[in-house]
């Protein structure tokens, strides 16, 4: 049986933050983000989750426990980070919806729940009246010597999904790899759907 995904808000989102943190600290560690992350930060990063009126976080649980996450917010709420990246677009960052993460447990991946966490999103975009979604993705050399055998990258998931790359459209984010003695700059490349 699938896990239930459920929208997360007021008392229950507030409870289940230090969970999402934890869970992103996991998922994010493996490849290909590899993320060297601490419970500080993500309660600092997640508060927007919390604060902002446009907001989702979704839940996906087994039983109580907490096996997956997905969050999304209006773009302007990371007007800082992304306006200079769509500038040449001439979107308007007030049509957009961000996908800021999906995370889960390898355990419960291929049953359909990455798909509900993106229809709920694209739903809660729609009734904001947001013309498109948006996500981005950290950019790894095919080569990287942390790249498991057998690696598979979601762009299949993605396309299969209606969204594609935004040509020159890209982030930067600074982190400490997993074994690295200090951070470093990553590449992100934005996909884009019409919702």
């Amino acid at each position: 049986m699938s896990p239930a995904v459920e929208i997360l808000a007021g008392p229950r989102l507030e409870a289940h933050l230090d969970d999402v943190a934890r869970l992103r600290l996991a998922v994010f560690r493996a490849f290909p983000y590899l993320y060297d992350g601490d419970i500080a930060y993500e309660r600092r990063y997640l508060a927007v989750y919390r604060d902002s009126p446009g907001a989702i976080l979704l839940g996906a649980f087994d039983g109580g426990r907490l096996v997956g996450a997905a969050t999304g917010t209006p773009m302007e709420d990371h007007a800082e980070e992304f306006a200079a990246a769509f500038a040449p677009t001439g979107l308007d960052l007030n049509d957009l919806f961000f996908f800021a993460e999906s995370v889960l447990l390898p355990g419960y991946r291929g049953r359909g729940i990455g798909h509900r966490f993106f229809d709920l999103r694209e739903a809660h975009a729609r009734a904001l009246g947001r013309s498109h979604v948006a996500f981005c993705v950290v950019i790894r050399a095919d080569d990287h010597p942390a790249r498991p055998a057998g690696y598979r990258p979601l762009d299949g998931f993605w396309r299969g999904r209606g969204y594609a790359p935004l040509a020159g459209v890209f982030a930067r984010f600074v982190w400490k790899d997993v074994g690295a003695a200090a951070e470093t700059p990553k590449a992100f490349q934005f996909w884009i759907r019409r919702v």
